[in-house]
């Protein structure tokens, strides 16, 4: 049993969703299934990945939106949306729709750089005006001014006898701006999230960093950095976590073939960029604790989104969320809510 730190403040989960393309909707079902188990285990917060042109959740806004109606009180994200292939107009009216149906639950994950496979994908998204596209983080200051409410056009007022132009994005819902988030991998963006007053996302991927290859200590300085930048924000930490305490003899099986097959990649820098991974957390929630308690990333956070694996059934959700929320979560002095 390892040592306890400070206690956990948030847990939560995020799922990508994938589907079987010739059934959409059943797995599109399962994942409002799963964050309604996550809500009845006591999470804190349930996240969404975002994933274009692949078989796994296209629009999470609209799967959120579903879910405001099926959940009442656990929060409710993103993680994160490309805003390479988003209008920050259309999308901050987005935000604000679905926040206000939530009733203030909404914590939209964002970032930047061009869309994946940019040269295959750029006649399709911006057939006119792909060369002039600016993906740099002044897109996120744009979302970030709409969703706070700074005016979108020059024109208000009355038009004709019903007609009622506002020059903000309506509906405006007070509050968003200040739960919106940035996910990123690196010192720059980590000290850009804080001097922009965003919250900050590290999850299982950070770029290598001063020469080290050190995945732990190179998320906990970025951790640190964007802390100094932004003393009252938010930093949340994600990894692959997945106990085993209830698995039954099947699941730990497969379980251990998926955490084998993708541990390769952790060893050194993956492509052009220098992606470091780090190693996804298999075992009791015991050994799963204490090696938390040994990562230097963990221990600058108090609050986790653990990430579901991608390709898992809805009954190994069921047993990792479990055992997340009634075995994981009180070792690391967490409570459910």
């Amino acid at each position: 049993m390892p040592a306890p730190g400070v206690p956990l403040e948030r847990l939560g989960f995020l799922t990508i969703g994938l589907f079987d393309p010739a059934d959409p909707a059943t797995d599109h079902e399962t994942t409002l299934r799963t964050v309604e188990l996550g809500e009845r285990l006591g999470f804190d917060s349930a996240w969404l990945r975002h994933r274009h042109l692949q078989y796994g959740i296209s629009s999470p806004v609209a799967v959120l939106a579903a879910l405001t109606q099926r959940t009442s009180r656990i929060e409710l994200g993103t993680a994160v949306t490309p805003l390479g292939w988003e209008n920050p107009l259309r999308l901050a009216e987005d935000l604000a729709t679905v926040d206000v149906l939530s009733g203030g639950r909404l914590n939209p994950g964002v970032s930047v750089g061009p869309p994946m496979h940019w040269d295959d994908v750029k006649g399709a998204l911006y057939p006119d005006t792909a060369d002039a596209e600016d993906f740099s983080y002044a897109r996120v200051e744009r979302l970030l001014r709409l969703v706070a409410g700074e005016p979108a056009t020059s024109f208000a007022g009355r038009e004709g006898v019903v007609e009622e132009w506002s020059d903000r994005v309506q509906p405006h819902s007070p509050g968003l701006r200040d739960r919106v988030w940035y996910g990123g991998g690196s010192t720059r963006s980590a000290e850009w999230a804080g001097d922009a007053g965003t919250h900050f996302l590290t999850s299982s991927v950070v770029k290598a960093e001063n020469g080290s290859t050190d995945f732990a200590q190179i998320q906990a300085a970025q951790v640190r950095a964007f802390r100094e930048a932004h003393p009252a924000g938010r930093a949340s930490q994600g990894l692959v976590v997945i106990p085993t305490d209830s698995a039954t003899p099947d699941q730990r099986e497969r379980y251990a073939a998926y955490v084998e097959a993708r541990t390769p990649r952790t060893r050194s820098p993956q492509g052009p960029a220098g992606l470091l991974f780090a190693p996804d957390l298999l075992g009791s929630s015991e050994q799963i604790a204490e090696a938390l308690y040994a990562h230097a990333g963990f221990r600058e956070v108090t609050e986790v989104v653990f990430a579901l694996p991608f390709s898992f059934a809805e009954a190994d959700y069921t047993q990792i969320l479990t055992d997340t929320a009634e075995r994981l979560g009180p070792l690391l002095g967490w409570s459910p809510r």
